[in-house]
C-alpha cells in the first residue's frame, strides 16, 4: 500500500509543469503560428520560459482577451508581420526568438539561480522581452514598426548597422 502511494505520488510530482529551458528545448524556435489569439485557457505556451543566453521573446498575454475579437487579430497580424522581419537579424546575431503567453519568465543566473521578470501589468498584454542574461531587461510593449524594432534591438544587443550574413569581398 505504501509503495502503491510513493509510485502515485512520484508520478503527479514528475508531470508537474516546470519551466522551459531555451538550452534544452531543440526545437524551440519560434512558430508565431502558436501565439495565434486563443481561448484564454489554451495553455500551450503558458510554462514560463528560462532565457539562459541572448534571446527576443515575443510575449502575448491573456490580458489581451480583452480586446475586441478584430483589434485582437489585427494586432496579433502586425506583431507577427513585424516580428517576421525582424527573425534574419537575430538569427545572423546569434540571437534566440522565444514566444510565451506565460506572465513571468525567469533569467538564469550564473550562481545556479534565477530572476523573475513579470510581464503582467504593462501598458500593452503583448509586446517583446529583450534580454541577455547578463544585464537588465528591456520590455518593449505594444506593436513596433520592424525599423523602429531594428533600432532597439541594435541599442540593446551591439548590433552593428549591417546585419547582413554576407562575408565582404575582398578585391585583388
Amino acid at each position: 500500500m505504501r509503495i502503491g502511494a510513493l509510485v502515485a505520488l512520484l508520478c503527479v510530482a514528475g508531470c508537474r509543469a516546470r519551466p522551459q529551458e531555451t538550452t534544452v528545448l531543440q526545437s524551440d524556435s519560434v512558430d508565431l503560428a502558436q501565439l495565434v489569439p486563443r481561448d484564454s485557457t489554451d495553455g500551450t505556451l503558458l510554462i514560463p520560459r528560462v532565457v539562459t543566453e541572448p534571446s527576443v521573446v515575443l510575449f502575448w498575454l491573456r490580458a489581451a482577451d480583452t480586446l475586441a475579437a478584430d483589434d485582437r487579430a489585427d494586432t496579433f497580424d502586425d506583431l507577427k508581420y513585424y516580428t517576421e522581419q525582424i527573425a534574419p537579424t537575430l538569427e545572423a546575431g546569434g540571437i534566440r526568438l522565444l514566444a510565451t503567453n506565460a506572465d513571468t519568465v525567469y533569467v538564469a543566473l550564473p550562481n545556479h539561480t534565477r530572476r523573475a521578470i513579470l510581464l503582467s501589468g504593462l501598458d500593452y498584454p503583448y509586446g517583446y522581452l529583450l534580454v541577455d542574461p547578463g544585464g537588465p531587461e528591456r520590455i518593449l510593449t505594444g506593436v513596433y514598426a520592424d525599423d523602429d524594432l531594428l533600432e532597439e534591438l541594435r541599442v540593446y544587443f551591439d548590433l552593428p548597422d549591417d546585419t547582413t550574413s554576407a562575408q565582404p569581398r575582398v578585391a585583388t
